[in-house]
């Protein structure tokens, strides 16, 4: 891909200053998505819903890397590029609608970074992400779908009907 035209990229932010580091792109002229999800959150004396980032100290960026590249690090909050072999990992416009996807039609999503168990490769063919593939798993006792995006090392555990969901013909080959 050329680093001359605009991609999306993602960003590694101070820890809790993802929505900070969004305004301050966002002034300076840039294309950001920062996802978003309510949570409920319990204290001692109330509970409250608040909006929190679905992916912490992450943002996303759509920039001609060559160009911008410096003005971009040297936003206050901006850690570094998130990067695979010293180059600033490019997220296809796919994987941006994906998260889209999601967020208006899932309530609850769990983002997790352990290592998931190998399982059964599925693909959706129903509801919004049809098309879609990922690993099938079983967490405490639901089916779950755990869909893997690819370039920020995130997975997104989903609910997903068990009726939505077939074996993926890469996986029945085999």
């Amino acid at each position: 891909m050329n680093p001359k035209e605009p991609h999306w990229y993602v960003l590694y932010t101070k820890a809790r200053a993802e929505k900070k580091v969004e305004i301050e792109l966002r002034k300076k002229g840039f294309e950001t998505f920062l996802p978003i999800q309510k949570t409920l959150k319990q204290w001692s004396d109330r509970k409250k819903w608040v909006e929190e980032p679905l992916f912490r100290s992450y943002l996303f960026i759509k920039i001609e890397l060559e160009k911008v590249y410096y003005d971009v690090l040297n936003t206050y909050g901006v850690v570094r590029f998130i990067s695979f072999e010293k180059k600033p990992v490019i997220i296809s416009d796919s994987e941006i609608k994906t998260i889209h996807l999601i967020l208006g039609h899932f309530e609850h999503i769990e983002v997790t970074e352990e290592n998931l168990e190998p399982g059964q490769t599925v693909e959706i063919i129903g509801g919004p992400l049809i098309g879609r593939r990922g690993v099938l798993i079983e967490k405490r006792g639901n089916q779950q779908f755990a869909l893997e995006l690819e370039g920020i090392n995130q997975k997104l555990l989903l609910k997903v009907p068990l009726e939505y969901l077939r074996l993926s013909n890469q996986e029945a080959k085999a």
